[in-house]
């Protein structure tokens, strides 16, 4: 499909995370395509969740669908797909089993096991799907909004790889770096390598930012987050921007590392423009620590939008006026939106980060 795309008429994701003045600050959710939308539970009733991903023209019909429910509201569409697409492109089998969420029948049980993984993934082969979805969605949204494309983390993709799915103390894969230090950074190293590529290629079809979800961070002390994940995280920003052209390069790079508040001074000096945060830090302290480096993103706690109206906008409220600049700043949750929300109740939290995302604006330009 031809990469001649429509011009974008929205560009304030782009300039906030550029660092550039915006009318009012931008806005989108993590997780804003998904089971919380009724149009989605009903493609859901036909099609599994991987059989989405793996389809160019579901997967663009199921990013398109907040966009078009909140015209106007959002300011950019996630590519519907999964960070476990990288596991099964190294040769795991990965389900989505109904009230269990991601699985992996066979997980990595010993340094032994990556012998089963593909020494070398062809991404292009292997997820070709997300590209054509990528280049089809970026098509179909005729330049309303930017489409973000996204990875996970290297450790976040470990775990799952290891541990077999998800865990309450992530106990095989920190005996796996504790015991096999020297395999576990082998099997991060290949990871990454795969992330890279795979982000690249997400340029190439025709994301225009691009987010490293690293889920799973908090789960390390500051020491073994310092070995065993910002180095990878370093590396995929470094190598993404100088792989891709000059033009390309310039698509700027999020880094989500969840839970890990005590590296967000580190994170902001590895390559990425704007750091995502979760609920349990403060703008204040993330001003503080980043220096005006970064663009910061997020940050409101997902249970609110459980809490009624009136929540939704007291805390949304203060949320925006303590980041507190229409500059460097981007709206979001602290982490994707739960299922149970209520479709109005995200039409209030996007409504209130306008409003207020314009009045802080306005009083700027008084200034």
């Amino acid at each position: 499909m031809a990469r001649d795309f429509p011009p974008l008429k929205n560009d304030l994701l782009l300039r906030a995370a550029r660092g550039e003045k915006t009318e009012r600050v931008p806005v989108w959710v993590m997780r804003q395509a998904g089971r919380y939308l009724p149009e989605f539970r009903k493609v859901r009733e036909h099609h599994d969740f991987f059989e989405i991903c793996r389809t160019p023209e579901l997967a663009a019909k199921v990013t398109l669908q907040p966009i078009e429910r909140y015209e106007g509201l959002l300011d950019a569409a996630i590519i519907f797909s999964d960070i476990l697409v990288i596991p099964q492109a190294m040769g795991l089998q990965v389900d989505m089993v109904p009230g269990k969420g991601p699985q992996v029948p066979n997980p990595l049980v010993t340094p032994e096991d990556m012998r089963r993984l593909r020494k070398k993934v062809d991404v292009h082969q292997e997820l070709g799907y997300a590209f054509d979805a990528i280049t089809l969605t970026r098509h179909r949204l005729e330049g309303r909004v930017p489409l973000i494309g996204f990875v996970g983390g290297p450790w976040t993709l470990m775990s799952y790889m290891v541990e077999g799915g998800s865990s309450k103390q992530w106990a095989r894969v920190k005996s796996w770096i504790f015991q096999y230090p020297e395999e576990s950074h082998v099997l991060l190293q290949r990871i990454t390598d795969v992330c890279v590529d795979f982000l690249v290629g997400q340029v190439h079809a025709g994301a225009q930012m691009l987010q490293v979800f690293e889920s799973w961070a908090g789960e390390l002390s500051p020491q073994d987050f310092e070995q065993f994940s910002l180095p990878y995280l370093k590396q995929i920003a470094q190598r993404v921007k100088s792989e891709l052209d000059i033009n390309d390069a310039a698509v700027p790079m999020t880094v989500f590392a969840k839970g890990a508040w005590y590296a967000i001074e580190s994170l902001s000096d590895i390559g990425y423009d704007t750091i995502s945060l979760d609920w349990t830090v403060s703008p204040s302290y993330a001003r503080t620590v980043t220096k005006g480096r970064v663009t910061l993103q997020g940050n409101l706690d997902p249970g609110v939008l459980l809490g009624g109206e009136e929540a939704i906008e007291r805390e949304t409220e203060r949320m925006v006026r303590e980041f507190g600049s229409s500059r460097r700043y981007i709206a979001n949750l602290g982490h994707g939106i739960m299922q149970q929300v209520p479709v109005e109740a995200m039409e209030v939290f996007l409504k209130t980060v306008h409003r207020v995302g314009r009045e802080i604006a306005a009083k700027e330009e008084e200034a």
